[in-house]
């Protein structure tokens, strides 16, 4: 090699070594400024159907799974659009809450199971993101809900349980971010499973009682917003009288 030709090389090795190091975030970026979640895409599309996950499934495949979670853990979540974060942080609850699944499945009825007598399953650093590992309820309570203030995040994140909002069956994107938390907020709060009338009381999800201010402590104001047919009917003529209670919570696991 000529000392002309190996100067020129070595000239070009700072530039090589910044793409390199560029590179990762790169990759897991797409168009638009959303995080890449075609694994999360297929993974999704394959073990969960009509909000029941098939973690057997998701147990057989947990190698793509690592993988799309190190892809999350190459992102940094600033260089997103802000409904690029939204869903790179929803995305992000959700799989880490399968991942966590995962580590005890097949021998778990609940999520609760995984909880211990200091910490709750929600309280365990298992997130790796943007250079930190992270709680759920980190993910939640300390970015989700302050950075974001909305309420149909709670219909979004899933935690593994029979009563909360389901799993939907494909990742939540920047450029239907929207769209899809109307479309999982009506869909759930319109389901039947999911309220009950008994003479003035209506019966509701304890989502509303735990986070009452999300919803400006007016659940039937933010029922009637999404309450279609028959139910936003009978809210509207009793609502002078109704009076707000909470349907018990069922923690077992969302799994067929």
């Amino acid at each position: 090699m000529t000392k002309r030709l190996f100067d020129g090389r070595l000239k070009l090795l700072p530039a090589l070594l910044v793409v390199g190091l560029l590179l990762p975030a790169a990759v897991v970026i797409a168009a638009g400024g959303d995080a890449d979640h075609r694994l999360w895409a297929e993974l999704l599309g394959k073990y969960v159907q009509n909000g029941m996950v098939d973690y057997a499934g998701f147990q057989r495949d947990e190698a793509r799974l690592d993988r799309y979670l190190e892809k999350l853990a190459a992102i940094r979540p600033g260089d997103l659009t802000r409904n690029g974060r939204f869903a790179f942080y929803v995305n992000a609850y959700n799989a880490w809450t399968v991942k966590l699944i995962l580590g005890a499945y097949p021998d778990i009825k609940s999520i609760k199971d995984l909880g211990g007598l200091l910490k709750s399953p929600w309280q365990k650093p298992i997130a790796r993101i943007d250079n930190q590992t992270l709680t759920l309820d980190e993910i939640e309570h300390q970015i989700l809900r302050p950075q974001f203030k909305d309420p149909r995040i709670h219909f979004a994140v899933n935690c593994a349980s029979k009563s909360c909002p389901p799993l939907i069956s494909e990742p939540y994107r920047a450029e239907r971010l929207d769209q899809q938390l109307e479309e999982v907020t009506g869909s759930f709060l319109n389901h039947p499973d999911n309220y009950r009338f008994d003479g003035t009381d209506f019966y509701v999800s304890r989502i509303f009682k735990w986070y009452g201010e999300d919803f400006d402590d007016d659940v039937i104001g933010f029922y009637l917003t999404y309450a279609e047919n028959g139910l936003k009917a009978r809210l509207e003529a009793a609502r002078p009288t109704l009076k707000v209670k909470y349907l018990d919570y069922d923690w077992g696991l969302n799994g067929r």
